[in-house]
């Protein structure tokens, strides 16, 4: 699938971890143990996701095949290597 109505939430436990999932069926398919680890979940926002759409932190066709494949993407925070080269980059 190009196209999915997608939910994104973020977790209590983790700070900038998001778990993007189908909008019709919600948290159904990410496995509780997941979601122990990840807090209670809070909708942050609902988007029309398509393959060409710009993310900051993930590849819109990556998360659409995951959540094809398994029924979510986690999306983990950054590591501190990439926040380093992140922040040498705008120099």
């Amino acid at each position: 699938m190009t196209r999915r109505l997608v939910e994104v939430y973020k977790g209590a436990r983790k700070p900038e971890a998001y778990l993007y999932v189908d909008k019709a069926r919600g948290l159904a398919d990410v496995p509780e143990v997941l979601l122990g680890q990840f807090g209670d979940p809070r909708a942050v926002m609902t988007i029309l996701l398509d393959t060409g759409r710009k993310l900051a932190r993930a590849n819109a066709a990556e998360v659409l095949a995951k959540i094809e494949e398994q029924g979510y993407y986690l999306q983990m925070p950054p590591t501190a290597a990439e926040l380093m080269s992140r922040d040498g980059s705008r120099d």
